[in-house]
């Protein structure tokens, strides 16, 4: 079967490849594109999410911007499978937020998720910056320091 005749979800998967030490730019998006993530509570939950992952000692976090319907996220995957990664971190994020009384009656995620695994010559600090950027371009914010739900670490070369 061709990629192309498979349904969306599977086709996000065709292909995937989850290696410790690797880096992924994993991209996720809201179910419906509603905008959870405009609330500030709401979103600094995910964000909480995005940090016990790291702290589990799945992945390291190199940077993220949590958009009001979606996240890219730039990590270093360590202990866990990328799939696993992401399912652990959507599942813990919509229990806490739904938790927290989000208004709607859907499912907090859109299943499924695009990776990009990054090759070695690939500038990591340029993809960073063109990851927290994302706000100034949605028009968000005037200046990155305005936008309240990102963060970068330095980034070493490979």
């Amino acid at each position: 079967m061709y990629a192309s005749s498979l349904p969306h979800a599977k086709r996000l998967r065709h292909g995937r490849v989850s290696e410790p030490g690797r880096v992924y730019l994993v991209t996720t998006v809201t179910r419906r594109r509603r905008p959870v993530f405009a609330d500030l509570t709401l979103a600094r939950l995910a964000i909480g999410e995005l940090r016990a992952c790291d702290a589990a000692g799945e992945c390291e976090t190199l940077a993220f911007v949590l958009m009001p319907d979606h996240l890219h996220w730039l990590l270093a995957l360590r202990s866990a499978n990328l799939s696993a990664l992401v399912r652990r971190f959507k599942s813990s994020s919509a229990r806490r937020i739904n938790a927290a009384g989000v208004p709607g009656d859907c499912a907090l995620w859109q299943p499924g998720f695009h990776d990009h695994a990054l090759r070695r010559e690939e500038d990591m600090a340029q993809i960073a910056r063109y990851i927290v950027a994302n706000p100034l371009r949605a028009g968000l914010a005037g200046s990155v320091r305005d936008y309240p739900h990102w963060d970068a670490v330095w980034l070493q070369p490979l």
